[in-house]
């Protein structure tokens, strides 16, 4: 763990929601429940920042509410069709579409993460996107810079991995 930092710690903030540092990657802290009592997700988790800002900044509910980080894309679908367990529509990294700022960027497993990664497009330029992150690792920062390439009419976000975005309109 990273003594410089404690867990529920704000390490970041978008549009006023906070990023909290949560330690070990698997490191748990209960779930965090609406006043409604629609759910967030597990305290300090990636997926829990996005639900909690797109709860709190659009006011947007995902049909389905649980799932690993992996499973906000469905890969069954085609680039650019409705997501409806997130009631978002999705793009495959290799789009038509250009990744834009507010859009979910969902990660694959990996060997050393089974669950996946999901993150906020902070920022974006001609070439990069900026992404802000909770729960990217101990000694992870809360925003990374990453290449975005424009080929054949495409756009293809350069991180292995990476399976698409996610957008509401």
């Amino acid at each position: 763990l990273n003594p410089k930092l404690e867990v529920g710690q704000v390490i970041d903030s978008l549009n006023g929601v906070y990023v909290y540092y949560n330690g070990g990657v698997s490191h748990t802290a209960g779930r965090n429940l609406a006043l409604d009592g629609y759910n967030i997700g597990i305290k300090y988790q990636c997926v829990e920042f996005v639900k909690r800002y797109y709860y709190q900044y659009y006011k947007h509910k995902m049909p389905d509410s649980y799932g690993n980080a992996k499973d906000f894309f469905d890969d069954t679908l085609s680039d650019s069709s409705y997501n409806t367990k997130r009631a978002l529509t999705q793009y495959t990294n290799n789009s038509i579409t250009k990744p834009q700022v507010g859009d979910l960027i969902i990660f694959g497993a990996t060997t050393w993460n089974k669950y996946g990664h999901v993150a906020i497009i902070a920022q974006t330029s001609k070439d990069s996107i900026t992404i802000i992150q909770q729960n990217g690792g101990p000694f992870a920062q809360s925003r990374i810079s990453i290449p975005v390439v424009f080929d054949n009419n495409k756009w293809s976000i350069q991180k292995n991995n990476t399976l698409g975005w996610l957008r509401k309109e």
